[in-house]
């Protein structure tokens, strides 16, 4: 028998957060999520930056892993070599600047992007949103179906993303996913380390 541990990332936003936006990320960080990836999509490019240099060093001091999001020109000039971005943004980088990164995550809302992710030299995928959730109101999620159709065309890794929560992230596994991403949960958690814990409890996989 093989036990394994899918993994849980963290998607930060800090106008969810009820408290402290570092206070929460303190938190979270000392809870060991797989990684927290800095999602701050309202922030020009200094503003993100800026942010970026104080978050990094909060995960490392917890030695929690850190991925930026968008402007992996920033990422490249603070040696962060964690990205997550559009597919747009995957299609304008070039050889070396794809280098750089060891890991390189990409959202994508159909098959056909996330083949083309694949072909450009990602190493995840996102895929969403899954159920419904405030953050796409209106737009009703896509399903499980959704993620297990994208689970079959690719040979990367994929995580589904979209209103993913404890009581639902078994299915999201189940269904195909290699991890599950986590906005609204994390920057609302009175516990996040209880959080990670419970997440972990339903996630684990066994084949």
């Amino acid at each position: 028998m093989i036990t394994f541990m899918s993994e849980i990332i963290c998607i930060t936003n800090r106008k969810l957060c009820k408290d402290d936006f570092f206070l929460q990320l303190e938190k979270i960080a000392a809870a060991h999520p797989d990684s927290i990836v800095l999602r701050e999509k309202d922030l020009d490019e200094n503003e993100y930056y800026t942010l970026s240099k104080k978050v990094r060093d909060l995960c490392y001091s917890k030695n929690t892993e850190f991925t930026m999001h968008y402007y992996y020109k920033a990422a490249i000039n603070l040696g962060v070599r964690r990205i997550h971005l559009p597919l747009h943004t995957l299609m304008e980088m070039n050889n070396e600047e794809k280098k750089f990164f060891r890991v390189i995550g990409v959202s994508c809302h159909s098959t056909e992007e996330a083949e083309s992710a694949e072909k450009l030299g990602a190493t995840y995928i996102t895929a969403g949103h899954i159920y419904n959730t405030d953050c796409k109101a209106g737009l009703p999620g896509r399903g499980l179906g959704f993620l297990n159709e994208i689970r079959k065309k690719v040979g990367l890794s994929v995580y589904g993303i979209g209103g993913i929560s404890v009581e639902n992230a078994k299915d999201v596994i189940l269904s195909g996913a290699d991890g599950i991403c986590i906005m609204s949960g994390f920057m609302k958690s009175p516990d996040p380390c209880r959080l990670v814990s419970l997440l972990r409890e339903v996630t684990q996989n066994n084949g």
